[in-house]
């Protein structure tokens, strides 16, 4: 038996990793798994076939192929537009695909440590007019597309592989994880013109910007919730792993303040002092990226396993003018939301398609578009 019936999605963070497995014929029949939570990837290994157990023992087949959603601080994004002069005939799409074709390429040859996750066209301009989707029947003598291209190092990837391999599992797509679960979010903010995700996770945070549902831009910042960790270790002189517990129940178990005769008080003060210095990096980032007057607003939502330690009740203690939510995200929402991508419902993602042993049209092989 193989995993034939159901498709896995696994969301494989630094401090816990989460999937579901979904019966391709029956939505509805899925079955979800959360490892603990793990300080180090020292036993990562451990946690990673748990989860193939759990996975073949409730869908009763072998596990051959997965789904990956990842995050990193090593994350990029590249921004690409490039222009095409045509001969005022109709528009087509393998006029796109040839300038999606030539970005792709350029990314590739600068970029050659670097592995392609994600293509978004931004806007497309057709004779100086800007269109967030690709009009029909429209004639067109220059052409020009805004992309973004989020990448990761060719180095994780492989180390990745090799960690499944172990278990005689391949992975069919890597998706990155605070773009997919950021584009599945903002249907939920649908009345809201200026939106911005900061993703806080254990080493990094991860700002994506949507403006009249479109994205904007995706930044990566290498600073997230493992350096309050280490804030509170160094400054209160305690290991690691008591530090990490302190951060998590600082406002819950009163007896680990208590066991380690501690200022309360001063917790907080470390925490959100970090907290806040990543908001207004956050701020700075948005700033250098997204060309808003004074007038402009914009609702910040805060997501990640690292935004837990700002619960809304403590909101007021960071000083920031804009207003911001914490979204409280669960494991359904989290591990289905590169279903979404998967069954190409959004319309600015260039699908890049896993290589087929049949043949196909060279773009075919490349990219589902406009599907």
């Amino acid at each position: 038996m193989n995993n034939k019936n159901f498709e896995i999605y696994l969301d494989y963070g630094t401090s816990k990793i989460r999937s579901v497995a979904i019966n391709k014929k029956n939505l509805e029949n899925k079955f979800f798994y959360e490892s603990d939570y793990f300080y180090n990837n020292l036993n990562i290994e451990n946690e990673v076939e748990k989860i193939i157990s759990n996975i073949e023992k409730n869908t009763n087949e072998y596990l051959e192929n997965i789904n990956l959603m990842i995050d990193s601080p090593k994350m990029q994004s590249i921004g690409l537009s490039l222009s095409k002069s045509l001969d005022g005939s109709k528009l087509k799409k393998d006029d796109v695909k040839f300038l999606i074709q030539d970005a792709k390429q350029q990314i590739l040859r600068n970029y050659e440590n670097k592995n392609i996750i994600h293509i978004i066209i931004r806007k497309y301009k057709i004779d100086n007019i800007e269109y967030t989707f690709l009009p029909r029947d429209i004639n067109c003598n220059i052409l020009s597309i805004d992309t973004i291209f989020i990448c990761l190092p060719k180095k994780i990837i492989e180390d990745l592989k090799k960690v499944f391999l172990k278990f005689d599992v391949s992975i069919n797509q890597i998706y990155c994880s605070s773009y997919v679960k950021s584009l599945s979010y903002k249907d939920n903010f649908k009345f809201i013109e200026n939106i911005c995700f900061i993703d806080i996770g254990f080493n990094k945070t991860s700002i994506i910007f949507y403006s009249k549902d479109t994205i904007i831009f995706f930044h990566v910042l290498p600073v997230g919730s493992n350096h309050i960790t280490k804030d509170i270790s160094k400054i209160l002189n305690l290991d690691l792993q008591t530090s990490e517990k302190i951060k998590l129940y600082f406002d819950k178990d009163k007896k680990i303040i208590k066991d380690n005769k501690l200022s309360i008080n001063l917790i907080q003060k470390i925490i959100f002092s970090r907290i806040e210095e990543i908001l207004e990096l956050s701020i700075k980032s948005i700033k250098l990226n997204v060309n808003l007057d004074q007038s402009s607003q914009f609702k910040m939502i805060l997501m990640g396993d690292g935004s837990r330690v700002l619960d809304n009740k403590f909101k007021e203690k960071i000083s920031f003018l804009h207003e911001i939510d914490l979204l409280e995200e669960t494991l359904a929402g989290i591990c289905e939301s590169a279903l979404k991508i998967s069954n190409s419902l959004n319309k600015q993602e260039v699908l890049i398609v896993p290589k087929k042993q049949i043949k196909e049209g060279f773009f075919e092989k490349l990219f589902h578009l406009f599907k």
